[in-house]
């Protein structure tokens, strides 16, 4: 199948029973058995439940991998990727990562002698340098948050060949639509499924894909064992968002480079990050890695002034000032303030999070109008 009807067909089936086009709902905690242990496949919820299970061999499908796991959020994924490593294992991960994951790694992983090494991948080869015998796990953001930075990841995977170091990339920001770390080599997929799988800002979801099925059943043990599942509605959710993924998708991207274009002719900013735009450093990777440059536009004012950044958000009316991304309706965040609190100031600076630094979620409205309440915000 191509992408656009493995959105709607990849790894579904009608319901035997009573042939429903729609996956059910299946909300039930339990499942009776014939005789003890015999069953139809399943026999708690937690191990697996129907509705999840569309979903989850959707997630495979979409990103051309062996296995699909639904969690309770995008954290609750990172969370089960780190348990697979053990005691004194180490980690490294591009260091402009978004904020609850570097809160996870340093504030909960450390203390349980996981050694974390954050590195500017713009020049992958600063990776072999800090790689040792107990490397891991490399973790990638690309397209980062928020500062648009883009990691090669075939670049990534050949550094990480042969030195049973495993590479897991967080695809939040491309969706499989844009972007397939599988296809180019990477072990495992992360989604936080709260923003452009479900697309409707009404769920909070998290995603794993495994490249194979070994791996994949390493991840399920994970899960069933610590509990952090998605449970049937909010899997219904996002199984509808994925339908309409490609379309979202295409708008999203569309009113992207129309929003970034105009910023980059605007005489109160400074820097528009976009990895459509041919300003940006690493726009050729973009343009081979990625299939278009999505919904995600940063950028910083000429004054440098928090001020100026501040009073921006509070006038914008179509744009709503808010955390998250990813839904059919535009946002726009303060990452100092919001997103990436939880990051030392010294470490913003150090990243380049401004102060002055604004993240907007480009939505599906009408572009035209989108760039009109931008236009009033400056004034």
């Amino acid at each position: 199948m191509n992408f656009n009807t493995k959105v709607i067909h990849g790894g579904q089936h009608h319901e035997s029973t009573t042939g429903s086009v729609n996956v059910p709902v299946f909300l039930t905690s339990t499942f009776a058995q014939k005789s003890p242990g015999i069953h139809s496949g399943y026999e708690y919820s937690r191990a697996a439940n129907p509705t999840r299970q569309a979903l989850e061999d959707s997630l495979a499908s979409i990103e051309n991998g062996a296995r699909g796991l639904a969690f309770g959020s995008g954290l609750a994924a990172i969370d089960c990727v780190l348990k697979l490593l053990n005691p004194g294992d180490e980690v490294i991960a591009v260091d402009d990562l978004y904020g609850g994951t570097y809160r996870m790694f340093t504030r909960l992983f450390e203390k349980y002698q996981l050694k974390f090494t954050f590195v500017n991948f713009d020049d992958v080869s600063q990776i072999s340098k800090v790689i040792t015998d107990k490397t891991k796990l490399i973790w990638i953001e690309t397209p980062t948050n928020p500062l648009m930075k883009l990691v090669d990841i075939k670049a990534v995977v050949e550094i990480a060949k042969g030195k049973d170091i495993l590479v897991a990339v967080d695809n939040t920001f491309a969706t499989p639509y844009i972007q397939r770390p599988i296809d180019l080599g990477a072990d495992i997929v992360m989604h936080s499924a709260t923003k452009y799988l479900g697309g409707h800002s009404d769920v909070i979801a998290g995603a794993l894909v495994a490249k194979d099925i070994e791996l994949g059943e390493k991840l399920h043990f994970i899960q069933f064992a610590s509990g952090g599942i998605l449970g049937p509605h909010d899997s219904y959710l996002v199984l509808r968002g994925i339908k309409t993924l490609a379309l979202r998708m295409q708008r999203h991207s569309d009113n992207g480079i129309a929003v970034a274009k105009y910023l980059e002719k605007h005489p109160a900013v400074e820097k528009v990050i976009y990895p459509g735009l041919e300003a940006h450093p690493q726009y050729n990777l973009a343009k081979s890695q990625m299939k278009e440059a999505g919904g995600m536009v940063s950028f910083t004012f000429k004054s440098g002034k928090k001020e100026d950044a501040i009073k921006f958000l509070e006038k914008l009316k179509v744009f709503t000032l808010a955390e998250s991304l990813g839904g059919v309706e535009s946002l726009a965040n303060h990452p100092a303030l919001m997103t990436h609190a939880s990051i030392p100031a010294e470490k913003r600076a150090e990243l380049g999070i401004t102060d002055d630094l604004v993240r907007l979620s480009v939505g599906i409205e009408d572009a035209e109008d989108l760039i009109a309440d931008l236009e009033k915000a400056f004034s």
